[in-house]
């Protein structure tokens, strides 16, 4: 049936094309690898669907009744949505495909599509929505643990990522040196941090977040 498929939170291609014989064979296509799909005739029909945002991609043609695939790339490029969109046109031109990738598109494949073309396709770009998922996962997680530190658990932190000695950091923050000492283990304790590497891409994360 239109619009069903996968439970909520599993990988799913959402398939976006206003040709049903299309949707069809490029749903059991997919299927037959044992993808999850769910298809959709129009822009229109996935918005209201509630699924934009879910884990997956999106399969999406290019000249739909309604709005196109390109503005709707555009609708969510403003709306803050990340999903990775591997477009589709049997009436694609170098300009076209250029600004689609541009704007962050996986992939631009030319109808009919071959098959394992496809298939790859929808795999990395599934693949790269779980990496996307679980750094947004790691940097939450992170934060969450950072907000828990003290103001001088987070003054030793900025000190010890850097490079410095707990004796320097000592003599920077007008403390003894055993003092750092005690800040620093409730900073590796606190950010569930097993070694000062790991502390150091914590503290790379961080920096990284919006």
């Amino acid at each position: 049936m239109e619009g069903e498929g996968g439970p909520v939170g599993e990988a799913t291609v959402f398939l976006v094309d206003d040709d049903g014989d299309i949707r069809e064979a490029l749903d059991a296509l997919l299927r037959s690898v044992g993808l999850r799909v769910e298809t959709f005739a129009s822009v229109e029909a996935f918005r209201d669907s509630g699924r934009i945002g879910a884990p997956g991609c999106l399969l999406l043609d290019v000249r739909l009744t309604g709005q196109s695939g390109l503005s709707f790339q555009a609708d969510l490029l403003r709306e803050g949505h990340d999903v990775p969109i591997i477009f589709m046109s049997a009436h694609a031109d170098v300009p076209m495909a250029v600004a689609a990738l541009k704007a962050g598109a996986c992939e631009f494949l030319t109808k009919p599509v071959r098959p394992q073309e496809l298939i790859d396709a929808v795999n990395h770009a599934i693949t790269r929505d779980e990496t996307r998922r679980q750094h947004r996962r790691d940097a939450d997680e992170t934060a969450r643990a950072y907000a828990h530190l003290t103001k001088r658990e987070r003054e030793v932190m900025a000190l010890i990522v850097a490079g410095h000695s707990n004796k320097v950091a000592a003599a920077r923050l007008g403390r003894s040196e055993a003092t750092i000492k005690v800040h620093r283990a409730n900073v590796m304790r606190k950010m569930g941090a097993k070694t000062l590497a790991h502390l150091v891409e914590m503290a790379q994360i961080l920096r990284a977040a919006p």
